[in-house]
């Protein structure tokens, strides 16, 4: 039984390379996400640092063990992707060995068991390669997250044993959790079908493949039609995120019927063309081919585009709130004393603190406030208790630590460098979409120094243009100062999105180079029928590319309908259209890359391909 294994994976290790890739992949990114996660659980942090400083850099642990943790789920959840499409085309590929196999009284469980063995050397083979890049896994992702300051200079993941055998054990896992329902389906193997190579022995659309397309579309349009009522931005940006797994599961495990259908579209540009009209017959009737390259597309495009868009519109609707709330006409990075033209000045002042109520502390900043001031300037008002009572050894709970539970009456001790002062809630505001300010104190108790920036409201009648020139310091109108509160909250999420879209880039161009050499294996007799019918190399290469590129457009596409879906939602909300953001330059430069990439594997796997003479390979009846 293992010889078998092992000589079916040495006979056909062009079948198996993309999926000895993948765990290779995924057992270096677990390792390296282990001993990080390792480290930034028990951080040592040198001596010297203020307590607040300690709970910045713990902070910026914390974000860092978030992102590792969805890192190492999404390689786990991708390689087993990668690898379940790998046996799910071998065994169709296999048919015919199987059939021999059932014909010379082979049992089912022997071939499940046969797959089984094939996937376990696989996981090995790919954990044994996969350790060294645990190595340089963890030497890039330190360094990015140092880059993007998550993590201080300093910072040093060690060698863990015990992470190294974390990830072999998840790489093996992975491969035989991949192999199952091949090794099922490889099970249900009729050997007259098929070695008659019956069409019910072709058949893609299995019931299992019907009953979760078709689940997974149910619970996505019912989902996004909840979103529509809500009417919420928070409960569209939830919804969102869930129809982003269900759309692109929906649309995956649909890709054999989704597909050809979408692909006359792109092809009817080109009808009449010899090469586009072969192309096009080949997206139409190489059914599993084509979905096997268009499903890693849509799950990548869905996910990025569509996490990337969520989060951006989150971020631009922090904009677009924050200029609604604001009743002001200027913002000045900087005291501003009142003055002719002036109607209302409005300092705000913020200086780290250190807020605690019992056995909890919390390492905040607290904005110092004049609260009649800032009553005239901003449209926000508490939901408890009033501002009207903010003075002296008073706080008011921000919209950032809203939920937290605080109470109204209560006291609390507020810590300000050397100064400690005991105070008492009198107002807890609302949440919003910004949770920045976490803190309201009356501007008499705070310490000289800290961030200030002052919100002018011109008096009725008065250009705001004329005040503007007047004043010292940098000027912002209220819009684009809410632009600017939105585009920075934005670019938080950049460096946590681009680590994860280069994990899901790399990843989804194993899994289509992968199908890609896998279905062009395949092919060499049909490349050989076609250069027997009067096509030259360079046409049959052509005909290859061009089916790949629309194969691409269709899986681009239909993944930017799932991340349309999830953004229904955010449009349906109280903001509407202006705070949803399109992610139209990632999507762009997706459909630029999966082009060239699965362009030059599909040029590249055909020249090898039709390097033989046709009358050799149709001769020997491969």
């Amino acid at each position: 039984m293992l010889r078998l294994s092992v000589g079916a994976v040495r006979d056909r290790w062009q079948l198996f390379a993309g999926a000895v890739v993948a765990v290779a992949l995924g057992v270096g990114l677990v390792q390296s996400g282990l001993q990080m996660l390792a480290a930034t659980g028990r951080p040592a942090l040198p001596a010297g640092l203020s307590a607040y400083e300690r709970a910045q850099i713990r902070e910026g642990y914390v974000g860092a063990g978030t992102l590792l943790g969805m890192s190492v789920m999404l390689a786990v959840f991708l390689t087993v992707f990668i690898v379940s499409t790998t046996f799910g085309f071998t065994v169709v590929q296999r048919r015919r060995e199987l059939g021999l196999l059932r014909l010379v009284g082979a049992q089912r469980g022997y071939l499940c068991l046969m797959l089984v063995c094939e996937a376990a050397f696989l996981g090995l083979l790919g954990s044994a390669i996969g350790v060294p890049v645990g190595l340089l896994a963890t030497w890039a992702q330190s360094a990015l997250m140092i880059k993007l300051g998550m993590l201080p200079e300093w910072f040093a993941a060690p060698w863990s044993q015990g992470a190294m055998w974390s990830a072999v054990i998840v790489g093996v896992g992975t491969a035989l959790t991949g192999v199952l329902a091949a090794a099922w389906r490889a099970s249900r193997v009729n050997a007259l079908e098929a070695l008659a190579e019956s069409r019910s022995s072709q058949r893609v659309m299995t019931g299992w493949r019907w009953f979760w397309g078709l689940s997974a579309a149910a619970v996505t349009v019912a989902m996004v039609i909840t979103a529509q009522a809500a009417r919420d931005l928070v409960a569209g940006l939830l919804i969102g995120l869930m129809v982003l797994v269900s759309g692109s599961v929906a649309l995956s495990q649909l890709s054999p019927i989704v597909v050809p259908w979408a692909g006359r579209l792109p092809a009817a540009v080109l009808r009449g063309h010899l090469i586009a009209d072969l192309a096009r017959a080949g997206v139409l009737h190489a059914v599993r081919r084509s979905a096997a390259t268009a499903a890693p597309l849509i799950v990548l495009v869905g996910l990025v585009v569509g996490l990337w868009g969520t989060f951006g519109s989150q971020a631009k609707a922090v904009g677009v709130e924050q200029q609604r709330l604001i009743t002001a006409d200027l913002v000045v990075d900087r005291a501003v004393p009142a003055g002719p033209g002036i109607a209302v000045v409005s300092r705000q002042t913020a200086v780290p603190v250190v807020v605690s109520r019992g056995k909890n502390t919390v390492y905040s900043e607290a904005v110092g406030i004049d609260p009649v001031a800032y009553q005239q300037t901003h449209a926000l008002r508490p939901r408890k208790g009033s501002l009207d009572k903010l003075s002296g050894r008073t706080i008011a709970i921000g919209p950032g630590m809203a939920a937290e539970g605080f109470k109204l009456g209560s006291t609390l001790t507020v810590a300000m460098g050397k100064k400690k002062v005991a105070v008492k809630v009198v107002a807890i505001m609302p949440e919003t979409l910004d949770v920045s300010e976490n803190f309201f104190l009356p501007l008499a108790l705070l310490p000289a120094g800290g961030r200030t920036e002052t919100l002018v409201k011109v008096a009725p009648g008065i250009d705001p243009k004329t005040v503007a020139a007047g004043l010292p310091g940098s000027i912002q109108t209220v819009g684009e100062w809410a632009k600017a509160r939105g585009d920075a909250q934005q670019r938080n999420n950049t460096g946590l999105f681009a680590a994860l879209m280069g994990l899901a880039g790399i990843f989804t161009a194993v899994a289509v180079v992968n199908a890609v050499v896998m279905s062009t294996a395949d092919r060499r007799r049909e490349f050989a029928l076609g250069r027997m019918a009067g096509l030259t190399r360079g046409q049959v290469v052509a005909v290859a590319v061009v089916e790949s590129a629309t194969v691409v457009v269709v899986g681009v596409l239909l993944g930017a309908v799932v991340a349309a879906a999830a953004l229904a939602g955010i449009a349906a909300g109280p903001y509407g259209l202006a705070a949803v953001a399109i992610p139209w330059r990632l999507l762009g430069l997706l459909l630029g890359a999966a082009l060239v990439v699965v362009g030059g594997a599909a040029a590249l796997t055909a020249h090898q391909a039709t390097r033989r003479r046709p009358i050799a390979l149709l001769a020997a009846r491969e």
